[in-house]
């Protein structure tokens, strides 16, 4: 597969993951699960076993360059894709795009989050192939759809059409894209069989995608494009810094996929979680007999039960009746609150830096 790449997205500050993860140091820098690897140096792990390694670029917040190259030796500095300001997936897939067809006229390429879990590797190191195969065939956009096995309200939905298509026997066509559901109607999609949950990983070739910009977000493919001569060369960043904060702030969902002709999903089970709350990584831990997880010797819990601990080793913590809440220690940073509570993280989070300063978060 000598044209093929991937792209891993890895600029988010990861606030749902206070106080650990901080606006210096987010989630997909830290080893989050106690795995001895970060997710960033998972991710990159798994996409290597499909991609070369020097296919392989990072697509990130220039403030976190260097951290990328030094949790990730293997790579180039070259292959960091450096953004000077936040503007959600859709300006950071066309930029990385346009560089890779400047590379490579014929690239085929994955793009995924740098801080997803994905426990069965064969079976995601198959899926991707399989895509791959189909994406560098054929000018279509390809999206990976996880199989739902609870009415989950925190992810978006993909329904599609169980019809044959000329992609291989396991690509299906999409027919509606949903974002987040209430209760109610995630039940009902589960009761039809017809959708999956928006994994956020996406397999392309650089020509379909960058047609599709062209069609559907013009005002993207136009700014990119006026610097094609500066792209991979020693102009590029003073190029993208003049350019890169008039583009809108706009997901690659709402801006392509629910607008495109030509968007497929192939469904998938590889252990995947998004792992976007503390209360995923509850679900990915083994509990105590009470319910708890990350209770380790330094944690005395009493008549405590169904809790979320994170505390440093060398703190002593003695908990006792708390029901359903999270428990965070870092540094000198302390949450607490209840585990129904757990979206309004990104709230106290923003409460801290007005009241207390960035130094905080």
């Amino acid at each position: 597969m000598e044209h093929t790449y991937a792209v891993i997205m890895a600029g988010g500050v990861g606030s749902r993951f206070w106080p650990t993860s901080t606006s210096q140091q987010p989630k997909q820098f830290l080893d989050i699960l106690g795995t001895g690897e970060s997710l960033l140096q998972q991710t990159f792990r798994r996409m290597a076993r499909v991609v070369p390694a020097d296919h392989i670029y990072i697509v990130t917040h220039a403030d976190y360059a260097d951290q990328c190259l030094a949790q990730i030796p293997a790579m180039d500095r070259a292959q960091i894709i450096a953004e000077p300001s936040r503007r959600n997936t859709a300006p950071c897939v066309a930029y990385a795009a346009f560089k890779l067809k400047k590379r490579d006229p014929l690239a085929n390429f994955v793009i995924t989050p740098a801080d997803h879990l994905v426990t069965k590797e064969e079976e995601f190191e198959r899926i991707l192939r399989v895509g791959l195969a189909a994406t560098q065939a054929h000018n279509v956009l390809l999206t990976l759809g996880m199989t739902p096995h609870r009415p989950e309200t925190g992810y978006g939905y993909i329904q599609f059409r169980n019809e044959d298509t000329d992609l291989g026997a396991e690509i299906k066509p999409v027919k509606t894209f949903t974002e987040k559901p209430n209760r109610e109607l995630a039940e009902s999609f589960l009761a039809t069989g017809e959708f999956l949950w928006n994994a956020g990983i996406f397999i392309w070739n650089a020509n379909a995608i960058l047609s599709a910009f062209e069609r559907y977000m013009p005002e993207v493919y136009s700014a990119f494009d006026a610097g094609w001569e500066s792209l991979n060369s020693a102009s590029e960043a003073a190029f993208i810094e003049s350019m890169y904060s008039q583009c809108p702030n706009e997901s690659i969902d709402y801006g392509i996929l629910e607008k495109a002709n030509q968007v497929y999903v192939l469904p998938a089970e590889f252990g995947w979680s998004d792992l976007g709350s503390w209360g995923a990584v509850h679900d990915q831990r083994v509990p105590d007999s009470d319910g708890n997880t990350g209770v380790r010797p330094n944690v005395l819990a009493y008549n405590s039960h169904n809790n979320i601990f994170s505390v440093p080793n060398h703190v002593v913590a003695v908990i006792d009746g708390l029901e359903d809440f999270i428990v965070i220690q870092s540094e000198d940073r302390l949450l607490i609150c209840p585990r129904d509570k757990e979206q309004d993280i990104k709230q106290y989070v923003n409460d801290v830096k007005v009241k207390l300063g960035d130094k905080h978060v």
